[in-house]
């Protein structure tokens, strides 16, 4: 009788573990640094999620590609510059805890690039000094990345 309880008591446990299992979001963003220090921030548009709020460019990577070069393709699609992958610099990363799966959000700095950016995805662009960075609303992922990058530049 012990044995079946303690059988049926497992099999329970790993039953809740399965389906509490977390999904991790991948998410790569950019802060593009002009030689006057002024920081590119855009507006998420109105029929994505988080409408309205400011956010680095960026997003989603791939399945089959890696952190460069799929920051490398969204700043194509969402800005539609040229960056070469040796000019972006690692520079900081936070996660947020949602309801049904994790986001991790990595950012780096990059001061050269191709072309004008362009708002192709988002409703407006806006260039910023890192102290006016804190005066835009942005997503909870940004909002330690910018403490971060007002600490160093």
């Amino acid at each position: 009788m012990l044995a079946r309880s303690s059988a049926s008591a497992y099999r329970g446990l790993v039953t809740h573990i399965d389906q509490t299992i977390r999904q991790r979001r991948l998410i790569v963003a950019a802060a593009l640094v002009r030689a006057d220090q002024k920081i590119l921030i855009q507006k998420r548009p109105e029929r994505k999620p988080m409408a309205g709020l400011w956010e680095f460019p960026g997003g989603k990577i791939e399945a089959d590609e890696g952190l460069a070069a799929g920051l490398v393709r969204e700043l194509q699609e969402e800005l539609g510059i040229i960056v070469q992958e040796a000019d972006l610099e690692p520079f900081a990363f936070t996660s947020v805890a949602g309801e049904k799966d994790d986001l991790i959000l990595m950012l780096y700095v990059i001061r050269e690039w191709q072309g004008e950016p362009q708002a192709l995805i988002a409703d407006e662009l806006c260039w910023c000094s890192v102290d006016q960075l804190t005066e835009f609303d942005m997503p909870p992922a940004d909002v330690p990345l910018v403490t971060r990058l007002r600490q160093v530049l």
